[in-house]
């Protein structure tokens, strides 16, 4: 169990209130998930996705909370794109290690301390560290402020940490906090 965060980590929730687009993350999901489940672009899958897109965050505003206002196009469009090579690349380095006999795995822990505060924003880091294969966000310790992750081969984990912010952190800060 946690301790609460300290008052200076503590972010402030914006009082709920309903409205359109407020997910618009989870808005492009949904549709991108419906679209891929019909497997159809015809007119009356579009109009579908579209009622579900704008209609299920809006309906679950209340279990969703505040929503975040997404900022910086440009740079969530570069982080997909690092996080997708990112992906790949990390997918050969798994395979290479659990092919080759000779590949000794040196597995470690990282700890990253985390500048980010948005909670959306941090939950999201985590998630695409799972994403990249060999690393797995294990636990976000809200009263030290860092997330655990474990590597599956890793010989620096200081310099491991470092890059995560960079790569990742860094551009969802610009995403996610003014």
């Amino acid at each position: 169990m946690s301790a609460p965060l300290p008052p200076e980590r503590q972010v402030a929730a914006p009082a709920a209130r309903r409205r359109w687009g407020a997910h618009p993350v989870l808005s492009v999901l949904i549709a991108a998930v419906w679209l891929l489940l019909q497997g159809s672009l015809a007119l009356p899958h579009l109009l579908v996705a579209a009622l579900l897109a704008l209609g299920l965050p809006w309906l679950l505003s209340g279990f969703l909370g505040p929503g975040a206002r997404l900022r910086g196009g440009r740079v969530a469009l570069r982080l997909v794109a690092v996080v997708l090579y990112d992906i790949v690349v990390a997918n050969l380095t798994v395979a290479r290690l659990v092919l080759d006999p000779r590949a000794q795995p040196r597995p470690d822990w990282v700890r990253l301390p985390l500048t980010l505060r948005h909670p959306q924003g941090v939950a999201l880091l985590a998630s695409i560290i799972t994403m990249t294969p060999g690393t797995v966000s294990c636990r976000i310790d809200e009263a030290r402020g860092e997330l655990l992750i474990h590597a599956l081969d890793c010989d620096d984990p200081e310099g491991a940490a470092q890059d995560m912010r960079r790569r990742y952190e860094a551009p969802l800060m610009e995403i996610f906090e003014p």
